[in-house]
Parts: C-alpha cells; sequence; structure tokens
C-alpha cells in the first residue's frame, strides 16, 4: 500500500470514528463517512466494498496490533496501552476499551453491535489461539481445544460487557484480575503473559 492509500484509508478510519462518537454504528450511512473524509464514493469503494467491511477492518486493526505487540513485532505506536512485554494480552486489551481507541466502547455497548461482537469474537478467538492454543499452555487437554477456545473468548466478552454496565469502575488490571481467576483452571497464572517462542 502506497503512502496515498494510506493516507485516504487513514481518513475513513478517522472520519468514521468520529460519527461513532455521535450515533449508532447502523444510523451512519457510507455517504456520510464520504462527505466527513472528504473523498469520492468510488474512492471509498475501492478501499472498502461495504461499511460492514470498514468494521471488520477497524476491528482487525485492534487486534493486529495487540498480537503485533505480544509477538514482539513493530506495531506502528507506543503509548499506556502497550504496557510491558509480561503483560497479559487480555490486560493490554481492556487498556485499549479503556482509552476507547477508536470509539470502540459504543460499538460493544451499542444495541445494534451483533456484526461488531461477531467480529470481536473472531478476533479474540485468533488472539487466544496464537498466544496459548498453539503454544500448548492450555491446562485442562481433556477437552476439545476449539471448545477451550470459545468458551476464554466468551467469559471475556461476558467480563467486559459486566465492566462496561459498571460504567468501568474497576482498572483494567483488576478486571484483568477477576478474568484470570475464572479461567485459571484452563490456563495457569504462571502462563497467562504471553510466552516466548
Amino acid at each position: 500500500m502506497d503512502r496515498r492509500q494510506k493516507k485516504t484509508r487513514e481518513a475513513i478510519f478517522a472520519a468514521f470514528t468520529s460519527l461513532l462518537a455521535e450515533k449508532n454504528y447502523n444510523q451512519i450511512s457510507v455517504q456520510e463517512i464520504i462527505d466527513a473524509a472528504n473523498i469520492g464514493r468510488t474512492t471509498f469503494y475501492a478501499h472498502f466494498e461495504t461499511k460492514d467491511y470498514l468494521l471488520r477492518d477497524l476491528c482487525e486493526g485492534l487486534f493486529g496490533h495487540i498480537i503485533d505487540t505480544a509477538m514482539g513485532l513493530p506495531h506502528g505506536h507506543y503509548h499506556y496501552s502497550c504496557g510491558s512485554a509480561t503483560d497479559s494480552v487480555f490486560l493490554h486489551l481492556l487498556r485499549h476499551l479503556q482509552e476507547n481507541d477508536n470509539h470502540i466502547l459504543e460499538l460493544l455497548s451499542s444495541k445494534n453491535n451483533d456484526l461488531f461482537l461477531r467480529y470481536f469474537k473472531g478476533n479474540l478467538k485468533k488472539l487466544i489461539r496464537t498466544q496459548y492454543a498453539k503454544k500448548g499452555q492450555f491446562r485442562n487437554s481433556k477437552l476439545p481445544e476449539d471448545y477451550l477456545v470459545n468458551h476464554i473468548s466468551a467469559s471475556f466478552v461476558e467480563a467486559v460487557g459486566w465492566w462496561l454496565s459498571r460504567n468501568m469502575q474497576e482498572s483494567p488490571e483488576e478486571i484483568t484480575e477477576y478474568f484470570l481467576a475464572t479461567i485459571e483452571p484452563i490456563l495457569p497464572s504462571g502462563l497467562i503473559s504471553p510466552s516466548e517462542d
């Protein structure tokens, strides 16, 4: 992707996330995104087939950054969310949620969030497989790996939902502690941080 294409995508993402701060996802039209990004319709569709694809890429970008950070790869930016290399990937994700990167909280708490939750859970499963399952870190090997991945991802989504319902009173560190305590039978406490290959 050349510099001009990257700049255009960034303008589209910026326009989209600013609109998410004002209204629900289902209320945003492609035309509004185009107008806010100050681009043509053809340009938008050259980058994204639909608004749903834009949402998918937004979610994949967040998780891609977290996976890259956990694996020690360059990820293009550094801030509080990145934490240290020994932080749990779950803590890293919660910190992004707390900072409301790309207005992700509006998407998670929206009444019409089924599509985003599907993308969110799909990427979360990929994160769990990459950081834990493929490295043989699951304690309970009697159960199917896919079942355990699904269980952990569903539990995390529920933990985030509970946290949001309480207006995020607890810190990301506290929620991570609660969550890891509930999945401790699957992931031993000594393995909560991404392991090195």
